[in-house]
């Protein structure tokens, strides 16, 4: 059991009383905050709401499943979600269109130059340190902790979280991981992902998860090898639609299909590549003059010190195919200048490009990165549950506004974020208030607070009558030369630590 600590406020009141130091305007001000905290606390919907009461959520990534996939073959998992709920038939996710930084966004609401996690690949200058999802930087907290994910947020609130595979959520982030979650390991199949997120919904009722996050890795490696537009990507989608029916089945044989949401997104899509279509730098800059950070299609460019208008200039008209930035005229909707981990010049290949050194590094016939604009960066989205309408079509959202339609499903405050749940309460089976509460959620899954806090309450009210009453009788009486109005005031800033 937890038990809320009697505020340190009301505790200086109560101080404040017995000593009768107090004037009665401070009285009733100090008097009038419990209740205004508990008048917030229970409007939070929260610490009254016991795990019994809370909502459950589940958010899928397939990683790189194209909006456009579930129609190519046939996708009868897919489609019985979306009879059943609703789709969003274009979802602008957050440039750059990559893995990491597009998982981020979805569990924050922030877009990347908020969040830090600017690419898959990043250097920060200030720390001179880099960080590459290939190797252990990745498990460094502070790349991650300009910003708080989502299963943290509910923690805070006093639910819980599990997390099979998203990609940040098994590093230790401002001190915390998920109450239960999985160390990313590639060879860890599907389906005993599943099992794992399965067993935390259903566990006992003091420790089931309420909000959950699995990822797959497909169809991104295999859009990457073949292609998207390759004919043998066909059956590579039809079994991420097997995946889903067999995560549908799952949940039904727990008795968890019916009270789960269901979420089913991903970070980005996929654009065809060719041989045909590489740019070469190093036919327009010298090595010597820089250092390449991340890779095609956005490349990372830091120069070499004093070098970067040399550096610009060799680059911004050198091949028709590739658009050259300096960080501070990136066009503001990608919303990505604003922090010191992206590179001072950028370069951004037009769609179906790749950009490399020369032509003896490794090819890819599919990849992400491009314009979050483009058609082909863009991820599925299809949602199913008792939060959610049935058989709606949506035309647009933003990935960010993904963040406060979760934490309003959730019964959870949203932290500061980019998005907006205006945008897409449409899609949800009822109407939100008008107001949403913005104050930060309390802590303990028991709370005692409304009774006890009514309790002091009316105490303190009925202290503060009698306090009243006899200052009062006293300015009638004459004035005693012992009684100094002084002596009260280094008690009272002492008790409301002034």
């Amino acid at each position: 059991m937890h038990f809320r600590v009697v505020p340190s406020h009301a505790r200086a009141m109560l101080g404040c009383l017995l000593r009768r130091g107090c004037g009665p305007l401070v009285l009733l001000w100090g008097l009038m905050l419990p209740l205004v905290s508990l008048r917030r606390l229970n409007q939070h919907g929260g610490r009254s709401q016991g795990p019994r009461d809370r909502p459950k959520l589940l958010l899928l990534s397939f990683d790189g499943f194209r909006w456009d996939y579930i129609d190519r073959v046939p996708t009868p998992n897919f489609h019985n979600l979306i009879d059943n709920g609703v789709m969003v038939e274009q979802v602008e996710n957050v440039y750059i269109t990559k893995t990491f930084p597009n998982h981020y966004s979805l569990v924050t609401g922030l877009y990347a130059e908020t969040h830090g996690i600017v690419a898959n690949e990043m250097y920060d200058p200030a720390a001179n340190r880099s960080f590459s999802m290939e190797t252990d930087s990745i498990y460094e907290s502070w790349w991650w902790e300009e910003a708080v994910p989502l299963w943290l947020t509910i923690q805070k609130a006093g639910g819980r979280s599990g997390a099979a595979m998203w990609p940040g959520s098994d590093v230790k982030i401002h001190g915390e991981f998920p109450d239960r979650y999985l160390p990313y390991n590639a060879s860890v199949s599907f389906e005993d992902r599943v099992g794992r997120i399965i067993e935390w919904f259903s566990a006992p009722e003091e420790e089931a998860v309420d909000f959950g996050v699995l990822y797959w890795e497909e169809p991104d490696e295999s859009g990457h090898l073949l292609g998207p537009e390759s004919s043998l990507m066909d059956p590579v989608i039809i079994d991420i639609d097997g995946k889903l029916g067999y995560l549908i089945n799952e949940l039904k044989k727990a008795g968890l299909y019916e009270s789960v949401n269901l979420i089913v997104t991903s970070d980005h899509g996929m654009a065809q590549l060719s041989p045909d279509k590489i740019i070469e730098l190093d036919q327009y800059v010298s090595r010597d003059l820089y250092t390449w950070v991340d890779k095609s299609p956005v490349v990372g460019i830091l120069p070499v010190e004093g070098r970067n208008d040399e550096v610009y200039s060799k680059l911004v008209d050198a091949n028709p195919n590739m658009v050259v930035y300096k960080k501070e005229d990136l066009p503001e909707r990608f919303h990505y200048q604003h922090n010191i981990r992206i590179m001072p010049i950028l370069i951004e290949s037009k769609e179906g490009w790749t950009i490399m050194q020369n032509r003896t590094g490794p090819f890819m016939l599919g990849n992400h990165g491009f314009d979050n604009t483009l058609r082909s960066m863009q991820p599925v989205f299809v949602a199913r549950g008792p939060a959610f309408r049935q058989n709606y079509l949506k035309d647009s959202m933003r990935a960010v506004d993904l963040y406060p339609l979760m934490c309003h499903i959730l019964s959870v405050p949203a932290l500061p974020n980019n998005g907006s749940l205006r945008n897409v309460q449409d899609l949800l089976s009822q109407e939100p208030a008008r107001t949403t509460p913005s104050a930060p959620p309390g802590a303990g899954v028991h709370s005692y607070a409304p009774v006890v806090g009514s309790f002091l309450g009316v105490v303190m009210v009925l202290g503060f009558l009698v306090v009243y009453i006899k200052q009062v009788t006293l300015k009638q009486l004459p004035s005693l030369k012992h009684r100094s109005r002084e002596m009260s005031q280094p008690l009272l800033q002492e008790d409301l630590h002034l």
